[in-house]
């Protein structure tokens, strides 16, 4: 990871609302991931949210990627 791509991360985390409410909506998905992957057995209905739950942060992370890549291409 470059320092470039760095810094604009901390840019955007300091000036841009919408990149913050994205960074705090993948730390949620990843903290009800952390409390799932604590239990031994999963039960079919944990199973399915343990599968939204990481299909909704990926999304999540890309949305934060495209914010980065649009920054770097300004």
């Amino acid at each position: 990871m470059s320092t470039l791509t760095e810094a604009i991360r901390e840019q955007l985390m300091a000036s841009s609302a919408e990149y913050q409410r994205l960074n705090q909506e993948h730390a949620s998905y990843a903290a009800q991931l952390d409390q799932l992957t604590q239990k031994k057995f999963l039960s079919e209905q944990e199973q399915v949210e343990e599968v939204r739950l990481k299909k909704l942060k990926l999304r999540t992370k890309d949305q934060m990627e495209t914010l980065v890549h649009q920054a770097l291409v300004q």
